[in-house]
């Protein structure tokens, strides 16, 4: 006989409830990478509980967790989009953190026979907050390049601060990315990353008018066609992502960011279709690669049916200030037992409330995404016990 677990959760208006979990997740945790669409999951890092530091000011990663959980994501088919926003570049990760996160995935990469399907980020987040002339903001970008490439790895080209900072028009956009995108040695995927997940972006492209700033992306993709394997659009807008996705080069691909309306964006319409590139796909693995696998199989009802629940899940993880986002991500990992404690670098587990927290735990027992649900609640209770809320 099965009995249910009920747990004391917080409501929105201050008081709590009991709340009854339902069963565990029945996703695999193997699959075959997906034919029909190329899928990576931007990972998030896990920090070191026992470091000596200052989490505000230094960066301690367990390495060793760190690739565990990347080695479940490839396990589940998915590639690995390294070192992005969701590893807290910028917010807790520093370039030597990034630099040596880079280094090891792909040494462990290579390793297990998954070297084709890992991309690192490379931007300018190592020059410190100011105005650059554009050449050094040149040298700033190929420097990051030159790592990655130097140990092995594909690029993922980040937008950069310091660009939006001493860009004075769009054709400085222009300049950047046409210096950057001539000395490459294979073709990188762009990432537009919208000022929701990171408010020192606004204006990228040189204008706040989305319009306009589409204009000069485009202008860029169209001159670099050769230089440019994709764009990661990360802006929570479904109908400019699909405008934008009609109006790429032929053999440039759209690589969605938008961790709101992937299902739709990703099964596509009668012109097209978007790949994934998203950081919900670190929490919300196992139901990804099983969504993914039935649109292989030509199931779409299937593919519906899997995705649905979890896209209220990811709407809670990423809502306003969605820059703290990383905080369910990593959460939701530790729900599910992946690493064993509930701490980030950047001390960013305080970055969400605890009623937040709660909305993300019952959601992700909505969407079937608890694995093991009596060692959920366990940890649930100990972060609520922090709150002063027992049972």
């Amino acid at each position: 006989m099965i009995t249910s677990i009920e747990i004391t959760l917080p409501r929105t208006d201050g008081t709590l409830e009991r709340y009854e979990v339902g069963e565990a997740s029945p996703w695999p945790e193997q699959a075959a990478p997906a034919r029909s669409r190329i899928a990576f999951a931007a990972a998030h890092v896990v920090a070191d509980p026992l470091a000596a530091n200052d989490p505000w000011l230094e960066a301690a990663v367990d390495w060793d967790a760190t690739l565990a959980y990347r080695r479940h994501l490839w396990d589940l088919g998915l590639s690995l989009a390294e070192a992005m926003d969701t590893a807290q570049r910028s917010m807790g990760l520093d370039w030597p953190a990034s630099q040596e996160l880079i280094r090891r995935s792909l040494a462990e990469a290579r390793a297990i026979g998954v070297a084709d399907r890992i991309a690192c980020g490379a931007g300018t987040d190592h020059l410190p907050p100011g105005t650059y002339t554009l050449d050094h903001i040149v040298a700033a970008y190929m420097e990051q390049c030159e790592f990655v490439e130097r140990h092995g790895g594909r690029i993922i080209l980040m937008a950069s601060r310091a660009l939006a900072a001493s860009a004075r028009r769009p054709e400085d956009y222009v300049h950047v990315y046409a210096r950057v995108l001539s000395q490459v040695k294979e073709p990188v995927i762009i990432h537009w990353l919208g000022d929701m997940f990171d408010p020192q972006l606004g204006g990228y492209w040189g204008t706040t008018d989305l319009d306009r700033a589409s204009i000069t992306c485009m202008e860029v993709i169209g001159a670099n066609a050769s230089r440019i394997d994709g764009i990661k659009v990360s802006l929570l807008d479904m109908r400019r992502e699909i405008e934008l996705r009609r109006r790429l080069p032929a053999g440039v691909r759209m690589y969605t960011g938008d961790d709101f309306n992937y299902p739709e964006l990703i099964f596509g319409d009668d012109r097209g279709c978007s790949n994934a590139l998203l950081g919900i796909f670190d929490a919300i693995a196992p139901a990804a690669a099983a969504a993914l696998g039935a649109l292989d199989d030509g199931d779409s009802l299937r593919y519906r049916q899997i995705f649905e629940p979890t896209v209220a899940l990811s709407r809670q993880i990423f809502a306003a200030p969605t820059r703290f986002y990383k905080t369910g991500v990593v959460f939701l990992a530790y729900l599910n037992g992946y690493h064993s404690h509930f701490r980030m670098v950047g001390g960013q587990e305080s970055a969400r409330s605890i009623v937040h927290l709660g909305k993300v735990f019952r959601l992700a027992d909505k969407a079937r995404l608890l694995r093991d649900p009596e060692l959920a609640v366990r940890r649930m209770r100990q972060v609520l016990a922090l709150a002063g809320i027992n049972g």
